[in-house]
C-alpha cells in the first residue's frame, strides 16, 4: 500500500470516529434535554394538575435503555440513588449480576500493597498543574531508584503479562468508545478468578500505566528528542498550548482518580482486616457480612470510574481537544466522583463498625485471658507482665524514669514486682516517702524487688497538658515505669479496676517471682512498716499485725527520729494537732508551765492537721517556731505521711474485717482521726513507747487549768495515769465528733461508731477542693 493510500485511510478512521464522537456528544445532549424536559412537564403537572392531561396521555418518550449507547445504567439514575442512600435497592439487579462474574480461586493470590504503591508514585508524578498548564519536571536515576526498581520487578513477576492484557482491553475500548458498563461487566469475567481488591488494583494498576504514558509524552515532548515524534503520532505535540481549553477535563479526571483510589485502598483495607481478623470475626457476622454486601458494587464502580477516565484520555490521545469538552463529559466524570466518594463514605461507616466489633471481640478474648492467667501457676512471671504490659509486643515497653534508659520485661524475670497503679493525680509527696522506701531497699540484703508505674489514663481525652504531667512525675522516680500510658490497653484497665479494685487512689499490687498476686494493695503495708513488710503478701500482713500493739514507734514511725531518742531516754512526748494558732498557743504555754510544775521532762511536737492546705501548715509552722512554741516538722511531706499512715492502718484493719470494738489499735486510729475532723484540736500524751492518754484540744486545756488540783494525786499515781482520770471525769456526753476518710471504695466501712460515746455516727458527703 502506498504512503498516500495509508495517510487516506488514517484520515477516514479519524474522521469516522471523530463523527462518533459527535454523535455520542449531540445524543447526551439531546438525553440530558429530554430529561429536563420531561422533569418540567411532571413538575407541571404536580403544580396545575389540570393542564396538561391529554398532551401527557399522547407524549412518549423513547425508551433510553433500548439504545445500545445507553445500556448501562445511566449517570442521572446514578445521582437519583445517591439521594435516596448510597447501594440501596436500586442497585440490586446489577450487584446480582457483579456477584455472577466472581469465582475466585486460591491459585491466584495477588499481594497488591506494592502495586498499589507503584500506583501511587504515577499518579503523583503524573499531574496537571493548577494554573491550567502541564506540570513539568525532570528526574535523575538514582542507585536507590534502581534498588527500588530491582525489587518491585521481583514482587509483580508473574503479574505484569495480566497487567499488559488489561491495558490493551482499556486501550481498544477507549478508542472504540465501547459501552462503558458493558466493558466493566467483560472486565470483571476476565478477571472472575481473583479476590474484589485484586480486580480493582490490577485493572488500576493498567489505567495507571496508560495514564502514565500520556502524561510522560505530555511532559518531555519539548524537551526529550525520542518524545518529540511520539507525541506527534499520539497527536500530543501541541497539547500544552491548549492546557487551557482541556482545564476542566483535566481537573475533573483528576479528582476522578483521587476518588478511586480512596475507594480501591478502601477494598483493600476491608480485605485485610477479614485476614488478619478471621478470629475475631466472621463473614456472616452482621457488622461484616453488611461490609461484604457492598464490597462487589464498589469495585464495579471504581472499575466503571477506571474505563470512563481512559476513554476521557483517549479523546485528548487522539487530539481532538480541539474540541473543548463538553459540561456533559465533565459532569458525567464529577457525577462518577460524587458516586465514588459516596460509596467511600458508607463502606468507611460499614468497615469502622466492623473494627469496633473486632476491638471489642479482642478486648473481651484479652480480659478473658487476663483473669486465666492471674488464677494459673507460670514457671516465672513474664506471661503475666507482658499480658499486663507489653501486649503489642513492645521490645522496651519500661523506662527508667530518671535516666530515660529504655528496658525490656526481661529485667523483672522471676523478681518480686510491686505495680504502682495510679492515675495522673499522683501527689509529689507519694513519690517522696516511695523513694524512701526504694532507697532503703539498697540497705538490706534479704530484700529485693522492684518498681513498676503503671498509669492509667483515658485515651479518649489523652492530650498535650496530659503528656506533660506524665513526663514530669515519671521523670521524678528512680524506678521503672512504662514509657508511654497508652501501652496499657482497655482490657488490662478494666481487668485492674475489676479485679483490682483500683478507683483513683493508688494502689500498689504485689506479684511474686511466679506472677502470682501476693497482694491486691500492698500500698498500706509499706507506708506502715516500709520494707519490714517483705514480700508484702496477705500472709505477711497478718503477722504483721498479730505481733503489733499500740504504741508510740507504731504511730510516728521514723518520721521524727528525735522523737525515739526521746523515748529512749524515758522523757514524756506530746503529741497535738490544730490549725487554730490562738489555742496553739494557749495550750503549749499552759503544757509548758504544767511540766515545770510537776516536775516531768516534756517535747512538745506539733502533728498539724490532715485537711490543712501547704500554705496554712506552712504559716502555721513559721509561727510555732519563731515563738518558739514546740518541735515542728518543717517539710510538709512529714505531716501528710503522718496522717496518710494512720488512714493507711484504718484501711489495712478494715481489710482484715477489723472494728473498733475488737480491735484497739483500730479504736485508737478511729479516735485520733475524728480529733482531727473536729475543729476542737486534739492531744496525745505518751511517756515512753506505751503509756499514753489523748482527748480533744478543749478538754485537755481545761483540765490542764485546773492541775493545781489534781497536782499531788499526779505525783503519787503518775502524771499520764492521773491525767487519763482527769479527763474521763470532766468528759461531757455533749460533744461534736466528725471523722473525715480521704478517698472511697472498699475502704470505706459502712458503719462507725464514735469513739466518744460509742453511738453510731451519721454518713454524709463532702466534697472539697484545697488549692496550694
Amino acid at each position: 500500500m502506498s504512503l498516500s493510500s495509508m495517510c487516506l485511510a488514517l484520515t477516514l478512521i479519524r474522521l469516522t470516529l471523530q463523527a462518533r464522537y459527535l454523535f455520542i456528544r449531540l445524543y447526551n445532549f439531546y438525553s440530558i434535554s429530554l430529561s429536563l424536559y420531561k422533569a418540567y412537564i411532571v413538575w407541571s403537572c404536580k403544580t396545575t394538575p389540570t393542564k396538561f392531561p391529554t398532551f401527557l396521555s399522547h407524549l412518549k418518550f423513547p425508551d433510553m435503555a433500548s439504545n445500545p449507547l445507553r445500556r448501562a445504567p445511566t449517570m442521572q439514575n446514578v445521582i437519583r440513588r445517591d439521594r435516596r442512600g448510597s447501594m440501596q435497592s436500586d442497585d440490586t439487579a446489577l450487584v446480582r449480576q457483579i456477584r455472577e462474574t466472581h469465582t475466585p480461586g486460591r491459585s491466584n493470590i495477588v499481594d497488591v500493597k506494592p502495586i498499589l504503591h507503584v500506583i501511587d508514585e504515577i499518579f503523583h508524578r503524573s499531574t496537571a498543574g493548577t494554573d491550567g498548564g502541564i506540570l513539568l519536571g525532570t528526574h535523575v536515576d538514582s542507585q536507590e531508584d534502581r534498588t527500588y526498581s530491582l525489587s518491585y520487578d521481583v514482587l509483580l513477576q508473574g503479574l505484569s503479562y495480566l497487567i499488559q492484557k488489561i491495558y490493551i482491553e482499556i486501550s481498544c475500548q477507549s478508542l472504540a468508545g465501547a459501552d462503558v458498563h458493558t466493558s466493566t461487566m467483560e472486565l470483571l469475567r476476565s478477571l472472575s478468578n481473583y479476590s474484589w481488591e485484586a480486580k480493582v488494583v490490577l485493572t488500576l494498576a493498567a489505567f495507571a500505566v496508560y495514564y502514565g504514558e500520556f502524561w510522560l509524552v505530555s511532559q518531555l515532548c519539548t524537551t526529550d528528542p525520542l518524545a518529540k515524534p511520539v507525541a506527534i503520532l499520539k497527536q500530543l505535540s501541541d497539547i500544552i498550548e491548549h492546557a487551557a481549553s482541556i482545564k476542566p477535563q483535566l481537573e475533573a479526571i483528576d479528582n476522578l482518580i483521587k476518588a478511586i483510589t480512596k475507594v480501591t485502598k478502601l477494598i483493600v483495607d476491608y480485605s485485610d482486616m477479614v485476614k488478619l481478623q478471621s478470629q475475631y470475626i466472621s463473614e456472616d457476622t452482621p457488622p461484616l457480612s453488611i461490609a461484604t454486601a457492598h464490597i462487589p458494587a464498589a469495585a464495579y464502580w471504581a472499575i466503571r470510574a477506571i474505563l470512563a477516565c481512559a476513554s476521557n484520555i483517549a479523546i485528548l490521545t487522539g487530539g481532538r481537544y480541539e474540541y473543548a469538552a463538553s459540561t456533559t463529559e465533565v459532569w458525567e466524570l464529577s457525577s462518577l466522583a460524587h458516586k465514588l466518594n459516596n460509596i467511600h463514605e458508607h463502606l468507611t461507616t460499614e468497615l469502622e463498625n466492623c473494627r469496633r466489633y473486632i476491638v471489642e471481640r479482642r478486648y473481651d478474648e484479652d480480659y478473658k485471658n487476663l483473669i486465666h492467667l492471674f488464677r494459673s501457676l507460670h514457671l516465672d512471671n513474664m506471661k503475666n507482665l507482658r499480658a499486663l504490659i507489653s501486649h503489642k509486643d513492645d521490645i522496651q515497653p519500661l523506662v527508667i524514669g530518671r535516666s530515660k534508659v529504655r528496658f525490656s520485661l526481661e529485667v523483672l524475670r522471676r523478681k518480686h514486682v510491686l505495680l504502682l497503679i495510679t492515675d495522673l493525680s499522683l501527689s509529689y509527696e507519694e513519690i517522696l516517702i516511695l523513694e524512701h522506701i526504694h532507697n532503703d531497699q539498697q540497705h538490706r540484703a534479704e530484700v529485693e524487688y522492684e518498681f513498676v508505674w503503671l498509669p492509667i489514663v483515658d485515651a479518649a481525652v489523652w492530650d498535650e497538658a496530659k503528656r506533660d504531667r506524665f513526663e514530669d512525675l515519671k521523670s521524678r522516680m528512680p524506678w521503672y515505669a512504662v514509657h508511654d500510658p497508652l501501652i496499657i490497653e482497655p482490657p488490662v484497665i478494666k481487668f485492674i479496676r475489676d479485679y483490682w479494685h483500683f478507683d483513683k487512689k493508688m494502689i500498689i499490687v504485689s506479684l511474686d517471682p511466679q506472677g502470682r498476686v501476693s497482694s491486691e494493695n500492698a500500698y498500706h503495708m509499706l507506708w506502715i512498716w516500709g520494707n519490714v513488710a517483705f514480700p508484702f503478701s496477705d500472709e505477711r500482713e497478718t503477722a504483721l499485725w498479730n505481733a503489733e500493739s499500740w504504741r508510740l514507734e507504731l504511730v510516728v514511725d521514723a518520721i521524727d527520729p528525735e522523737i525515739l531518742k526521746w523515748i529512749d531516754a524515758g522523757k514524756y512526748i506530746c503529741l497535738f494537732g490544730s490549725d487554730d494558732i490562738e489555742w496553739i498557743k494557749r495550750f503549749t504555754l499552759r503544757a509548758k508551765d504544767v511540766a515545770i510544775r510537776a516536775d516531768i521532762p516534756l517535747e512538745l511536737v506539733y502533728a498539724g492537721r490532715s485537711t490543712a492546705t501547704k500554705e496554712k501548715l506552712r504559716k502555721l509552722n513559721r509561727t510555732i517556731d519563731a515563738e518558739n512554741l514546740s518541735r515542728t516538722w518543717s517539710d510538709y511531706t512529714s505531716t501528710w505521711f503522718f496522717w496518710s499512715r494512720l488512714d493507711s492502718m484504718r484501711c489495712s484493719k478494715a481489710k482484715h474485717h477489723m472494728t473498733v470494738d475488737n480491735d484497739p489499735i483500730l479504736r485508737e486510729v478511729m479516735t485520733l482521726l475524728s480529733y482531727d475532723g473536729s475543729d476542737q484540736g486534739w492531744v496525745m500524751v505518751w511517756r515512753g513507747s506505751a503509756e499514753t492518754v489523748r482527748a480533744n484540744g478543749h478538754l485537755t486545756s481545761s483540765t490542764l487549768d485546773d492541775f493545781e488540783k489534781w497536782k499531788s494525786a499526779a505525783a503519787d499515781l503518775g502524771f499520764v495515769p492521773e491525767l487519763r482520770n482527769q479527763l474521763k471525769q470532766r468528759h461531757q456526753p455533749i460533744h461534736c465528733t466528725r471523722l473525715i476518710i480521704p478517698g472511697f471504695g472498699p475502704d470505706i466501712p459502712d458503719r462507725v461508731v464514735c469513739t466518744e460515746c460509742g453511738r453510731e455516727m451519721e454518713k454524709f458527703f463532702m466534697f472539697r477542693c484545697c488549692t496550694d
